[in-house]
Order: structure tokens, then C-alpha cells, then sequence
């Protein structure tokens, strides 16, 4: 199988995701990266998978560096999916400055979810073929 690559989108940063101090304000990396993960979503897994029902169980952010806001009217998120699990998924999305620097990744698992009855399912074997093709490796 050949390796993945991550999906890539550019999000433009508000100036009101900054504070009085020119620092990015740590819920904006959140919605940055919830802005690019749909897209991912759009782009690469609802042409596979039409159904791909999910809720967030839990995000991990990791900030390695301050946005500047002078240097930056867009970030750019670089999304996949880095674990499968029984009825999640996890992505992680770095979050890349105009210097090509990284300032945050970001970790998110996502629960398959069945809809009517509002509960976690199991990936199906052909949802988790299609999304084993989208792991990245880390190393």
C-alpha cells in the first residue's frame, strides 16, 4: 500500500483570533483545526464514505510555538488520520505557520456514531479499509 499523504488546507486566521497582546488565543487553534478537519472530511472521506457519522470524544492540543500575526493572514492545516480503533478514529492536524514552522498539533478522536440511536458503533470492515488507507505514519 502506498504511503498516505495528509490533506491540506489553508485557513485564514481572524483578527479576532488574536489577543491585545498578538498572541493567538489557545480555543482558535481548536476551531482552526475543526474548520480544517471538515474539509478533510469533505475532501477525502464523505466521497468513500457517504454515512461517516461522527462525534468528538476528545482533543489534545499541543502548542509548540506563538502565531504572529503580522507574518500570517492564513495557516496552513495538514490533516490524516493517525489511529483506528473499534469505533474511533484519530487525526492529527499540525498546524503550520507562514514560516513553515509548526505552532500546534492537534489530536482528535472521533467516534462512529449511529445516528438513530445516538451510540457508538464499530467501524464497518469497508469504513475501515478506506480509513486504513488514510493513516499516516508518524515515524
Amino acid at each position: 500500500m502506498a504511503q498516505a499523504t495528509p490533506h491540506e488546507v489553508s485557513v485564514p486566521v481572524r483578527w479576532s483570533d488574536f489577543d491585545r497582546y498578538g498572541h493567538m488565543m489557545n480555543a482558535n487553534y481548536i476551531e482552526i483545526a475543526q474548520e480544517a478537519r471538515l474539509a478533510f472530511a469533505r475532501d477525502v472521506i464523505y466521497p468513500e464514505i457517504p454515512d461517516f457519522d461522527v462525534f468528538v470524544r476528545h482533543i489534545d492540543a499541543d502548542f509548540q510555538r506563538p502565531v504572529d500575526p503580522r507574518k500570517n493572514s492564513a495557516l496552513t492545516v495538514r490533516s490524516a488520520v493517525s489511529k483506528l480503533g473499534n469505533t474511533s478514529l484519530t487525526t492529527r492536524q499540525d498546524i503550520v505557520d507562514a514560516d513553515g514552522e509548526t505552532a500546534c498539533v492537534i489530536y482528535t478522536v472521533q467516534v462512529m456514531v449511529d445516528m438513530q440511536a445516538q451510540r457508538p458503533r464499530p467501524l464497518s470492515d469497508a469504513e475501515r479499509e478506506i480509513l486504513s488507507q488514510l493513516v499516516v505514519d508518524e515515524h
